[in-house]
Formats: structure tokens, sequence, C-alpha cells
């Protein structure tokens, strides 16, 4: 008997158009400071496109109800389109001789901000759309995060490529190209029928702006796990973005002379999570959520930290890197599946915001940090001292009861009588059978 296939194009549009709006946002993240470059000559002003860069990272905490009034389809398209619009005004003022510096600085601000928001929608997306291609969301969301991985790789290398052919001003045109592609994809091959289909939006939904977002706040709350989830995903990117942003650099320079090791070593990371992500779609689903997720953690820190401290050959620090990556793979598929198993459809725009923004906080006070340790108590001894630390708050959380949450697999999370119900004991109510950031 031939086992009935679900329709599946709609996940396969939605995982492309989440591939390719990657793609140009990291586009964006090697043509962007390259622009201010060129037309600033200033490093300083570089530092604060990336600050700006960085905490747009924090807005999906407050766009997060306006993805569950909106929609998580139309949120998806409304925010490529509008990222499409931004990145074509840097240059499109630039060549009207009317783009000034902070332009700039605003500009890659309201980017970040609302591809912040896209990401959001296409993630509280995906429940719908694995049930209706009868996919489970495990391998559905490892998909996902393999795609963003992919595209974080290939776009800062289709970057370099273009602006030595076709200059810095037109590779950003070409950025705005990929949102405006990904906006379509999803406006033709997701049905329209998703955003009415989970999406419940209760009585009061007209209710103010804080009210909706406190609503989600307090579910996020609530829910022990997912707060301790999401502490053992801040305190890696505490540590693991500013080990590629601010110490890598660093290293490369001082202990391999060469900024071509610099790409080596970041790519090779990034084509190690990709792998890994595949990996756990392929045979992770029956996995132990809580034991896989902390020693994914405990794995890839232990390799990259430890072999960078051993200041091996390039070599050997790349294999490293790759082993890492691979070793992370898991980490982000875990928790999309976890959150959205345990999320009522309605809140999800709100508590995938909250988390995600949780999340990405610690990375500017982690960078910030980073260059102050690495220039007070050298390259080496930094390495070591983060290393150790994350090793450790990481075994410490195999120890924390409320992680034993995540192992509670469920089929769906039932509809609260009004939004945000919640029983007695604080937790949202659910039928239970069998569950970014970085």
């Amino acid at each position: 008997m031939t086992k009935r296939i679900g329709d599946r194009r709609p996940i396969y549009a939605l995982l492309t158009a989440a591939g390719i709006s990657q793609i140009g946002n990291g586009m964006t993240i090697v043509a962007g400071p390259w622009f201010v470059l060129q037309t600033t000559g200033s490093a300083a002003k570089i530092g604060l496109v990336g600050a700006a860069f960085a905490f747009g990272l924090l807005m999906p905490i407050l766009g997060g109800p306006l993805i569950d009034r909106v929609g998580f389809r139309r949120g998806s398209i409304l925010a490529d389109l509008v990222s499409a619009v931004t990145v074509a005004a840097i240059p499109l003022l630039h060549l009207a001789g009317l783009l000034q510096y902070w332009q700039i600085v605003v500009l890659v601000f309201i980017l970040t901000s609302v591809n912040s928001q896209g990401d959001t929608a296409r993630l509280a997306l995906v429940p719908s759309l694995a049930r209706r291609a009868q996919m489970p969301n495990e391998r559905v969301n490892s998909l996902d995060r393999a795609v963003i991985r992919f595209g974080s790789v290939l776009g800062p290398f289709l970057a370099g490529l273009l602006i030595a052919w076709i200059g810095a001003v037109n590779v950003l045109f070409v950025d705005a190209a990929t949102f405006t592609i990904s906006a379509v994809l999803v406006a033709v091959g997701v049905p329209r029928s998703v955003d009415g289909r989970d999406r419940h939006p209760a009585a009061g939904a007209r209710r103010r702006y804080v009210a909706e977002l406190a609503d989600g706040l307090r579910f996020v709350r609530s829910k022990t796990f997912l707060l301790s989830m999401i502490l053992v995903a801040t305190v890696g990117n505490f540590f693991d973005q500013p080990l590629l942003t601010v110490v890598a650099p660093v290293y490369a320079n001082q202990i391999y002379g060469s900024p071509a090791s610099l790409g080596a070593l970041v790519g090779s990371f990034g084509a190690g999570a990709f792998a890994g992500s595949l990996l756990f779609g392929a045979v992770g689903r029956t996995w132990p959520r809580r034991t896989t997720y902390l020693t994914s953690y405990l794995v890839g820190a232990a390799l990259i930290y430890g072999t960078l401290a051993l200041s091996p050959s390039l070599g050997v620090a790349i294999v490293a890197a790759i082993a890492a990556g691979a070793a992370y793979g898991p980490v982000n598929p875990i928790f999309a599946t976890v959150t959205q198993e345990n999320t009522p459809p309605q809140l999800l725009g709100r508590v995938f915001g909250a988390l995600t923004a949780i999340a990405q906080s610690a990375i500017p006070i982690g960078a910030l940090l980073a260059g102050i340790v690495v220039q007070a108590a050298g390259l080496i001894p930094t390495i070591v001292g983060m290393g150790l630390v994350y090793v450790l708050v990481v075994i410490a959380m195999y120890f924390n009861p409320a992680l034993r949450g995540m192992d509670v697999r469920h089929e769906a999370v039932s509809e609260p009588k009004q939004a945000g119900a919640t029983g007695q004991d604080g937790e949202t109510l659910v039928a239970s059978r069998r569950t970014d950031i970085r």
C-alpha cells in the first residue's frame, strides 16, 4: 500500500524563500560595511553601523504582537518587501547625492529590525505547513536551519565576488532583489489559508499593543523549561558570537597572519553547522531533546575553544571548526520545535519574538567585553577563560530539573478559552501525548 504524501510545495516554497532572504542578509553584512568604508573612510563609523545592526536583532520582542495580528504569511511577505525597499534606499540616495551617514545607520537598524520579524513569521509558519506536508516538525525545522546556515555562508561569499565585479553600490541593489524574490515565493507558494487556520484571535483582539506584548512575556515566564532553554542559548551567544566577530579576527592575525584564515575558520564553522542541521533532521527525531540540546553546546564549545587555545595549525583549526559547527547543528531545530509544540498558535509571533530577543541581547555586551578582555589579558588567556566559563555553565544546566519539560512531547497545543488563558498553576492548557537562536 502506497503511503500518502502531503502537499510539500508550500513548505519547500517557504524554505527556498528563507534561504534566499538569508543570502541577501549575508550579502548586506559584507556589502554594507564595505560601502560605508568606501564612502566615509572611517573604521569607527563602520563600528557604529555594526552596533545598529546588533541592536536591530533585539526588535523581535516588540514586533511579535504585530506578526500575530497581521498573520505569519503576510508578516513574512511584508518584512521582505520592507527589507528590499530599505536596502535599495541606500544606493538610491547615494546615486542621487542625498545620502548622509546618519541615514545609513538608521536604515541598517530598520533593515535588521524588520528582517528579524520576517524570520519570526517564517518560524511560526512551520507547524501549519509541516502538517500540510505530513512531515515531522523536527525535520522541517532542521531543513529550515540548514538553509539559513547555508545562506549565511553563501551570502558573504557572493558579496565578496560581486563587490569586486560590480561594486558595493550595485551589490546592495542585488540584495534588494533577493528580498523581493523571497516575498514573491511566499506570496505565490504559501496558501493564504494558513494565516486563518492557525491563528485564532480571541475576544479582545483590539486590546492595546502593550497588553498583547505582555501576554507573550507572561506565557514565556510561565514555561520554566523555555526560560531555561533560552538561558543556555543566551550564554552561548554571549560567548560564541564575540568569538566569531571579535576574537577570531585577532586570532587569525596573530596566529596565522592572514585575513584569508579568518574566512576559512568562519566559513568552516558555518559549513559544519549546515551539515549538523541536516544530519539531525535525517536521524535525530527520536533523540532525547534535553540531552541532545545540552550535549550539542558542551561538545561544540569544548571543540572550538579547546582547539583554539592550543594554537594549532590552520588545517587542524579548520577541522575543529567544522566539527564544532556540526555539534551545534541540532540546537536551533530542537529549540524551534519545542517552542512550536508548546505555544498556542495565536501567541507564536510574540513568543518567538521574545525568546529570540532575549537570546540575542547578550551579543552586544559580549562583544564589548571580549574586546576589553583580549586587550587586557591577551588572546589565549581570553579564549581559555571563555571556554571554561561556557563549559561549566552548560554542565550546571544538566542538573536543572526544568529542562526535563523539553522531552514532554505534544501533538498540538489546545486553544485556550481566551487569549492567553492559563491554568491555576500558570501553565497554558495543553493536550499532552508525547518536544535561532543561535
